[in-house]
């Protein structure tokens, strides 16, 4: 099935105002009217939890109302109704988006994608040995470039039933097992998309039921780098980073927000396609990073010049 990865996803918050100011200052662009989009059209739409518009709540605390997943083209859509609809209530709207549940009881819906295709460059580097990415006289360190999220990259589910969860996304829907945690979840990515990991699960008591965290995917290490010093600035509190992840190769880096979730920014992440062939290993901190960086005061060969001199 030809399913590229996560369009949008639907929250219902408690505090409205509140998750519209961290999605614009994460780098989303709002619509005005509780859509926020990243450069490609991916986006997150909040709305008050007691919208009567919004998919049913889960029996948690969880916010996430719905995961719409975006596929290639109408055929794709016609073959999930089809495997959907042999076990399960698949409801089709006026714009042909489907809806239903998957089978850990999360809302799913299926629509042809809203992507825009991007044409943006990568990040640009000079290397020893290698031809200059930047031209002579450009600098690197802009501290007053744009940092906008490029694209919905990846979720993650907390599940109670890890097997389960998994086997819903491989047997019925297609997708592949990238690489695999043991005893907690496999990243996984669907057919029709080439990266890591758009989905990873780790199991969790059913209390626990919801998402873990989102990503959207960022020009290069040095926009994430940007992007999140921002955030610290404006005084919102870094959950998990900056690092780079051993499994995808993605940077990262996570932060509280108040839509009940973390929500990350990456950065150059690994592409697979049918002759990877997967690994494993256990879920450690050593496992899950190849290297955290960490806030600390030093910020000069010696910790700076003498406080008399500053």
């Amino acid at each position: 099935m030809r399913i590229i990865g996560p369009d949008e996803l639907v929250f219902g918050v408690d505090n409205v105002g509140a998750c519209g100011s961290f999605l614009a200052d994460y780098g989303l662009i709002g619509d005005g009217n509780g859509r926020f989009a990243a450069l490609d059209n991916t986006a997150i739409t909040v709305r008050d939890k007691q919208e009567p518009s919004l998919p049913a709540p889960m029996k948690t605390a969880s916010m996430l109302r719905q995961t719409i997943w975006g596929v290639e083209d109408q055929a794709t859509l016609d073959q999930i109704e089809a495997e959907l609809s042999r076990d399960r209530p698949v409801a089709k709207s006026a714009d042909g988006t489907l809806a239903c549940r998957d089978d850990s009881g999360f809302e799913i819906a299926f629509r042809v994608t809203r992507r825009t295709k991007l044409d943006l460059p990568a990040e640009l580097i000079n290397s020893p040995g290698a031809k200059p990415g930047r031209g002579t006289n450009v600098v690197g360190a802009n501290e007053d470039a744009e940092a906008r999220p490029r694209s919905l990259s990846h979720i993650v589910y907390f599940v109670p039933d890890m097997d389960k969860m998994a086997n819903f996304y491989i047997e019925r829907l297609g997708f592949v097992i990238t690489d695999k945690f043991t005893n907690t979840g496999p990243f996984l990515r669907p057919q029709a998309n080439d990266d890591h990991h758009v989905l990873f699960m780790i199991q969790t008591p059913e209390y626990m039921q919801g998402i873990e965290h989102l990503a959207f995917h960022m020009q290069g290490p040095t926009e994430l780098m940007l992007a999140g010093s921002r955030m610290v600035k404006k005084g919102y509190e870094s959950f998990w980073g900056p690092g780079r992840h051993k499994f995808g190769s993605n940077w990262f880096w996570y932060f509280n927000s108040p839509l009940g979730t973390h929500v990350e920014y990456d950065a150059d992440m690994d592409k697979h396609d049918g002759d990877w062939v997967e690994r494993e290993t256990p879920m450690t901190k050593d496992a899950a990073q190849m290297f955290l960086f960490e806030n600390v005061e030093k910020w000069a060969p010696g910790g700076g010049p003498p406080p008399a001199q500053k």
